[in-house]
């Protein structure tokens, strides 16, 4: 069968996506609940234990040949894909006729297994890193963390045909030759130096052009290509390399969407289709639409301060500010606050918030340098 209309798809998320989960900070006591409540339909498993002890599920749904293992919130900081993930749970126990169909296609083809919440101790803190100030996703080859070692059995355990690997990216990546965010950005990770397009890129490739061909209909140009620069102690290109296709999905800004809850029902869009693809295609030929998604540009900022008055060393100086939003944890809550990004002058880069600066006071903005 066809894939569900994107009407249809578009009524159905605003009913049932998973209404538990909101906000960008998303903590193992959030998620806990609905792992507990999942159908005897999945399979729970507590695979290992975080560097602070917080339990780590595998959740297991499907019964066909090709495998698929996708993992959230490697960064703790990055939650939208977390978000998705159990949208898409509920996706799949849906009583909507279509949503049986498509979920039927794809776990009667598919065994799809799901790393929710990769690491819990980095979510608590709002951090990229794990407990021990380890980044995850450039420890694929030391391993010197608890979680990288139990992604990588998991990996090594289950041998899955793809992976998709999901992260946030900031909100300063436009698609390039738009002053559009990249509210979605894909990646086919590169194997070598050489950025060598091999059959197992050709088919991560494919089965990003059917995702985008998708997003497309709901956000038309706000798209990007992350860079496919080859980072040696990187998960994605280590799987890849090791000949399980990996998917990067990098959720990234929507317009006055700071808590990417617009952003999630687009990464669970992407993962829908990207699954569905998986299940349903009989070959991986169409990777050459993948280069004519725009790469992302970093010109996107959340303010513009224009004409605003700066003192350097006792001297006024006219010029924009640009500013980027940031998050950190203070007494257990998320605060957002203002960060300069840039400064000078800032005509070719791109905002939804271009503020005349010339009458305000500089010290009352409260701008952080970090």
């Amino acid at each position: 069968m066809d894939f569900i209309s994107i009407n249809k798809l578009e009524d159905w998320y605003s009913i049932n996506f998973e209404k538990q989960l909101k906000g960008r900070r998303i903590l193992f006591s959030d998620i806990h609940p609905l792992i507990d409540n999942l159908t005897s339909k999945f399979k729970k498993e507590i695979i290992g234990y975080s560097e602070n002890g917080i339990p780590i599920y595998k959740i297991s749904i499907g019964t066909g040949n090709t495998k698929v293992l996708s993992w959230s919130q490697m960064h703790g900081n990055e939650s939208t894909g977390t978000k998705a993930l159990f949208d898409l749970f509920n996706f799949f126990v849906s009583d909507d006729s279509q949503a049986i169909a498509i979920t039927n296609q794809i776990l009667s083809n598919c065994t799809l297994e799901f790393v929710v919440l990769l690491n819990p101790d980095g979510a608590i803190n709002f951090t990229r890193e794990n407990a021990h100030n380890i980044d995850l996703n450039r420890d694929a080859v030391d391993r010197a963390a608890i979680e990288s070692r139990l992604l990588r059995n998991t990996l090594d355990h289950f041998k899955p045909k793809f992976c998709f690997n999901l992260h946030d990216q900031r909100s300063i990546f436009n698609v390039e030759g738009t002053s559009n965010p990249a509210t979605i950005s894909f990646l086919a990770p590169s194997e070598d130096v050489g950025r060598t397009i091999t059959e197992g890129r050709k088919e991560t490739m494919s089965v990003i052009v059917a995702m985008n061909d998708l997003l497309q209909q709901v956000i038309p140009n706000q798209i990007g290509r992350y860079t496919d620069e080859f980072y040696p102690t990187a998960t994605g290109d280590n799987f890849q390399k090791l000949g399980y296709n990996t998917i990067l999905i990098e959720a990234g800004h929507y317009k006055d969407d700071y808590d990417r809850e617009k952003t999630r029902k687009y990464n669970f869009y992407a993962l829908l289709k990207g699954l569905y693809f998986i299940a349903t295609a009989n070959k991986y030929t169409n990777y050459k639409q993948y280069f004519k998604i725009p790469n992302n540009d970093k010109k996107f900022l959340d303010i513009i301060y224009k004409d605003l008055k700066v003192v350097k060393n006792n001297v006024i100086h006219i010029e924009d500010v640009g500013i980027q939003y940031k998050f950190k944890v203070k007494n257990n809550k998320l605060i957002k606050y203002k960060c300069i990004e840039t400064s000078g002058e800032l005509s070719n880069f791109y905002t939804y918030n271009l503020i005349n600066a010339e009458n305000l006071d500089y010290n009352e903005l409260k701008l952080s340098n970090s």
